[in-house]
């Protein structure tokens, strides 16, 4: 059988390589164990921390043929991911690090990509998981006082491919791509740490599950 069909990006390729900041954000660019860097005391506070799902190698790679091919080059910083908190306190990173270790203490699990969303200006896959709802509503609770209103929200996982274009752009990308769409499920294989430096993001470290 072959791929899904949401996991062939219709059209031209990609002209351009990932830029290297959205390299690091596949499949093997974190490094699981590693202890969460420290940095100056003043970019502990300016530059926040985010969360993220790691999916499986090859659904990883799919999600970036797709940003790659459709997102504008020059503001597409970081590959394609599922972000579960958008800015958390960058001076709790030991407190982040040690909850993200705990909540990776548990078995992987798929996530059903069960559609697409537009989104004014761009495009996503939308993901369902029962799993990974409870996970996020764990390290919400555990992480309340910390959490922006962005990040108190009610959650809808996704991976956009596309956004920043002409709002007619991305309803043409979202019918293209959803012509031949199949539901299917790709594997999550545990949690990342990133800190936000303002476009691109630095790795921190991976909690793989198990």
């Amino acid at each position: 059988m072959g791929s899904p069909s949401w996991a062939r990006a219709p059209g031209p390729t990609c002209r351009t390589p990932l830029p290297p900041t959205a390299r690091r954000l596949g499949a093997g660019s974190l490094q699981s164990g590693r202890p969460p860097v420290t940095p100056p005391e003043d970019a502990r506070v300016s530059e926040p921390l985010i969360v993220t799902l790691l999916l499986g190698d090859e659904a990883q790679a799919r999600f970036d043929r797709l940003r790659a091919a459709h997102f504008p080059p020059e503001r597409n910083h970081v590959g394609a991911h599922v972000t579960l908190f958008h800015a958390l306190p960058g001076d709790r990173v030991d407190a982040v690090a040690a909850d993200l270790e705990a909540a990776a203490a548990r078995p992987p699990f798929e996530v059903a990509v069960t559609g697409l969303r537009l989104l004014g200006r761009g495009v996503a896959y939308t993901l369902e998981s029962a799993e990974l709802a409870a996970l996020r509503a764990g390290l919400a609770a555990a992480w309340h006082p910390w959490l922006t209103p962005q990040d108190r929200q009610r959650h809808a996982p996704h991976v956009t491919v596309q956004n920043k274009v002409d709002p007619a752009v991305a309803r043409g990308l979202r019918d293209r791509l959803a012509e031949g769409f199949v539901p299917g499920a790709v594997p999550a294989r545990g949690l990342g740490l990133w800190r936000y430096l303002g476009g691109p993001w630095q790795a921190v470290a991976a909690y793989p599950f198990g």
